[in-house]
């Protein structure tokens, strides 16, 4: 059984994606080991079909926690077994290349975002260089590389001068089950729940959606699944606004509690500042998530969301973070039920086809063509 090992720099336990892509690759007969970090609070592991890995480290986060992640990594790798390794973005390829290199290994290299450009590293110009210098180095001597959207696979195969494929973020097949165990606000039949699920940072485009809900009707409320850097200012902020009563933060959720969520709200939301080009150019699973929740959704005018609204007409979008706009848009969609229901139906026809069972077949076949099974 040919082993491969994938590693990350999270914690594990709220990465649908990996969770994903381990479970199907252990199915098809894979021995898999998905490496990641402890953090101080990390939860307890749920069994998967795969193994699971944590490495505790001393620091949790900026330049020091990189280079002892990497340094950690690099001391397992040097001690464990394995037939190919997968790096998941720039903060786990280095250790991974020099392994695989030195065993004659195969490497994926799996580029969940553009690094480079993400808002923590595009405005710090001497993180940037480095970021870029790794992965000048290192990715062009790749023969194995995918990444989530289109757009990013042309850009990084003109950098780079490898092909990437696109495997795309998706989310199993749903059913549409009842929800159980799971403390949510109370909600009467008249609200109209807009949802927001992922972390709570900068650039997210969260403080517009508050400023929009003022703007909006007391009936309008706010779910936001997640946290992050951002998690004190906003709840300090809803109180501020005089929102606490209508903005109802989740906190983390469990996949399986998420998929359960998410389709007792009436909108996704998913915004973002053009800030970036991996922001621009993005296609993130909660825009998938939405579609087999069976939610409409207003995401961004970025390209990605642009290109997938005109197959699958299930959405509305933003062309900046306007607080009013937001509103509006809102606003419309409560007042024409007919368009409402027309996006649910377009939701419903993406759902058939923008499914995680489809999806994997290009992803077992990609690894078919690295390593057998």
């Amino acid at each position: 059984m040919a082993k491969i090992i994938c590693t990350v720099t999270n914690d594990l336990t709220y990465d649908q994606r990996m969770i994903r892509i381990c479970t199907s690759l252990a199915k098809a007969g894979y021995e898999v080991v998905l490496v990641g970090r402890k953090r101080p609070h990390s939860k307890a592991l749920k069994k998967e079909l795969f193994q699971q890995k944590r490495i505790k480290c001393r620091f949790d986060k900026g330049k020091i926690f990189y280079i002892e992640y990497n340094i950690r990594l690099f001391i397992y790798l040097a001690k464990t077994k394995f037939d190919a390794l997968c790096a998941v973005d720039l903060d786990t390829l280095a250790p991974a290349f020099f392994w695989s290199r030195f065993r004659k290994k195969s490497l994926v290299y799996d580029a969940h975002e553009y690094f480079t450009e993400v808002p923590e590293v595009v405005d710090r110009p001497v993180v940037k260089a480095i970021w870029s210098g790794l992965a000048r180095f290192i990715i062009p001597r790749l023969k194995h590389a995918y990444t989530v959207g289109p757009e990013v696979a042309r850009i990084f195969t003109e950098r780079y001068g490898i092909p990437f494929e696109v495997i795309r973020n998706l989310p199993v097949r749903q059913q549409r089950n009842a929800l159980h165990n799971t403390a949510l606000p109370k909600k009467s039949t008249d609200d109209f729940i807009l949802l927001y699920q992922g972390v709570l940072n900068e650039g997210r485009g969260i403080e517009t959606i508050f400023e929009a809900l003022c703007q909006l009707p007391e009936f309008v409320k706010l779910w936001l699944v997640g946290e992050g850097d951002l998690s004190d200012f906003l709840r300090k902020l809803s109180e501020t606004k005089q929102l606490r009563d209508r903005i109802h933060f989740l906190g983390y959720r469990s996949p399986e509690e998420l998929r359960a969520i998410t389709p007792q709200a009436q909108l996704g939301l998913n915004l973002l500042a053009d800030k970036g080009l991996s922001y621009y150019y993005s296609l993130a699973n909660k825009c998938f998530d939405y579609i087999q929740a069976g939610i409409p959704a207003i995401h961004m005018d970025f390209p990605e969301y642009k290109a997938l609204g005109k197959v699958y007409p299930a959405f509305l979008f933003l062309s900046a973070l306007n607080p009013s706009e937001l509103a509006r848009l809102v606003h419309q969609l409560i007042q024409n039920p007919p368009q409402y229901q027309a996006l649910q139906a377009a939701c419903e026809q993406a759902a058939a086809t923008l499914h995680w069972e489809l999806e994997e077949e290009k992803l077992l076949a990609f690894y078919a063509k690295v390593i057998a099974p």
